[in-house]
């Protein structure tokens, strides 16, 4: 004969195995240390480029300060569109970093991506690269205005690495607000762009503190404007466009960011052992190297993830205005 449980007995018997159960997963998730697992660092380029070398700069120190080893991992293609694929594919634990920059903007903007901005929260930021408006030293152009002043003359021919970059949006946006035309030239790198320049194939170019800091030292380029809202620590003689009257930026910005949903604690946790290893001297003397500081390039999660919004807010209206949809 089976023995039957008195029915409040059971309920007794039940109630405690959901206690039992609920104390045990709460005391696995207390007793969990984040992180205690290797952090994948997704790029979107091919391994060497720039964003791998920033990539491979910032987890020097910062697997130390987060106590584990991070691995820098190259997902190419569609623009940063395959690297968001996989990204979106990771479970939203903090294990998997995003290396973004602004051709992830550009991608989403476009809707050539799974992800959507909302998806994404910004962790640290890493560089912060603005840029010069440059002629060669041997034009008659001196300043900003003396370049406007001939670009409402007859539309000159402005130096820009791809048609939809970065510096291009940055050209259209300072055209539109001075009330110039101009001739987008399109070059493969930021390096051949400085070189037609230097060889007068040019009028004009766009680009970044770390492409032009050489020539600009040596005398060969003048900078007349840093497309910045303030002076750059380097470079304190060079006026900024919002001096000027035009309140237009522009800089590369490289970071790193989570899938939404990642527990806020570890955004934190990442977020603060990020910006302590970018701020050792191995990552200052990187930045260094390109005519950069750790105070105007570094800054932890608030301060990206606001950049990142913002950012994307002039993408999308960019990519309207210049039909690149």
């Amino acid at each position: 004969m089976r023995t039957m449980v008195p029915f409040n007995r059971l309920k007794i018997l039940v109630f405690a195995s959901v206690i039992l159960g609920l104390s045990t997963g709460f005391c696995l998730a207390a007793d969990e240390k984040f992180p205690s697992d290797t952090i994948k660092v997704v790029i979107h380029t091919t391994y060497g480029g720039g964003t791998d070398i920033t990539a491979r700069m910032m987890t020097m120190r910062s697997r130390r300060t987060l106590g584990v080893d991070m691995q820098v991992m190259s997902k190419s293609g569609g623009s940063g569109a395959k690297a968001h694929q996989f990204v979106q594919s990771q479970p939203k634990d903090g294990y998997t970093m995003l290396a973004l920059t602004q051709s992830h903007l550009y991608t989403i903007a476009r809707g050539k991506s799974v992800l959507k901005i909302d998806d994404l929260v910004g962790v640290a930021r890493a560089m912060d690269d603005p840029t010069f408006i440059t002629v060669n030293a041997k034009s008659d152009y001196n300043t900003i205005e003396d370049l406007i002043a001939a670009s409402k003359e007859k539309p000159l021919s402005w130096g820009v690495s791809v048609l939809g970059s970065t510096e291009h949006i940055g050209l259209a946006q300072l055209a539109e607000a001075a009330g110039f035309e101009y001739k987008a030239v399109p070059f493969e790198s930021g390096g051949q762009m400085v070189n037609a320049l230097m060889s007068g194939a040019i009028d004009a170019t766009l680009p970044n503190v770390s492409e032009a800091r050489q020539q600009i030292m040596d005398g060969a380029l003048k900078a007349l404007v840093v497309m910045a809202p303030k002076r750059l620590g380097g470079y304190p003689d060079i006026p900024t466009t919002y001096e000027k009257g035009y309140e237009v930026d522009c800089s590369t910005t490289r970071g790193y960011a989570v899938l939404k949903g990642t527990p806020e604690d570890r955004i934190k946790i990442l977020s603060d052992g990020l910006v302590e290893g970018m701020s050792h001297s191995v990552f200052a003397n990187y930045l260094a190297s390109a005519g950069l500081t750790v105070e105007e390039s570094v800054a932890g999660s608030e301060v990206w993830d606001a950049q990142i919004k913002k950012e994307y807010a002039k993408a999308v209206e960019a990519v309207e205005k210049l039909g690149f949809k």
